[in-house]
């Protein structure tokens, strides 16, 4: 993939990720406001819901410099579609079901990268990487009980050998709201103990550094974006996991991303998935080795 069809991605992720507000007293509805989507029990569910807005394609926006209006609007766009879709399904669960439904069977090294954006674009950043039967379930913006919603449709009923877990970041930049890190570890946790509840060999991935959230300047991550790497090490290790250390090898010695190997500060560009992507082989590798 390209540097500009991943920054232009990255523009369209900034509406996803920026996805929690403050409480504020309600307005009255206007003309514009999306119509409601159809609530309550229903066969298909997927089908009721809100199509996005239409949005030029990444690669498109990030050929040309976006002037203040159309900026403007795009990110309204998108944001009033963000918010139903919020609303009504908040883990994203319709997001993978038809896909989900046209996977063949499992082979006996199928593996699922589970997480948000970073691992939603690796796919298109190195297509290589999922060409046999290893499976891209990430979904931008979200964050770890968003995850684990999702955890039994995107991973458990694929039936994989293997799951990669990278997730927490958005947590850390507060996009579902206020957390602690306990509800972050305790969200992990549980996507680690329902995988080997099944059987599934668990690669369990340090958050990537960020020094700053360009849509969440006010937090200051890199304290706890250590403490939660300390504690996914710890973990892997007294419960025999696999730990894949990507914050490592992206760091600027400062606890910031590499400039070179970022296209924001937070998401890799295509030098840094390379990165990413040679310890991932060699973590799926040693997963596939080790016992259930």
């Amino acid at each position: 993939m390209k540097v500009s069809a991943i920054a232009g991605l990255a523009l369209t992720l900034a509406v996803a990720c920026n996805t929690y507000a403050a409480p504020s007293t309600p307005a009255a509805a206007s003309s514009t406001d999306a119509p409601a989507a159809p609530v309550g029990v229903m066969d298909k569910p997927c089908d009721a819901l809100l199509p996005p807005p239409e949005t030029p394609a990444g690669p498109a926006i990030a050929h040309r410099p976006l002037q203040p209006q159309p900026r403007a609007a795009l990110a309204a766009a998108s944001k009033a579609w963000e918010d139903q879709r919020m609303k009504f399904d908040f883990g994203s669960l319709c997001r993978y079901r038809e896909a989900n439904a046209k996977l063949p069977q499992a082979t006996s090294h199928r593996v699922v990268f589970m997480g948000d954006s970073i691992t939603q674009a690796w796919i298109d950043a190195d297509p290589s990487l999922f060409a046999d039967d290893v499976i891209d379930r990430g979904v931008a913006g979200q964050t770890t009980p968003q995850i684990l919603l999702r955890f039994r449709q995107d991973v458990i009923d694929l039936h994989p050998a293997v799951v990669q877990i990278l997730a927490g970041t958005n947590d850390v930049a507060g996009n579902t709201g206020p957390t602690s890190l306990t509800a972050i570890e305790n969200n992990l946790q549980s996507m680690v103990e329902l995988a080997r509840a099944q059987h599934i060999r668990v690669i369990l991935a340090s958050i990537t550094p960020v020094a700053r959230y360009p849509w969440q300047p006010s937090v200051q991550p890199v304290e706890t974006i250590r403490a939660l790497n300390d504690w996914m090490q710890a973990y892997a290790k007294q419960n025999g996991l696999i730990y894949v250390d990507y914050f490592a090898a992206l760091d600027d010695g400062r606890r910031g991303f590499t400039p070179k190997l970022a296209i924001d500060g937070v998401h890799p560009n295509p030098d840094g998935y390379a990165v990413m992507g040679k310890l991932a082989r060699q973590a799926i590798k040693d997963a596939l080795s080790s016992q259930p």
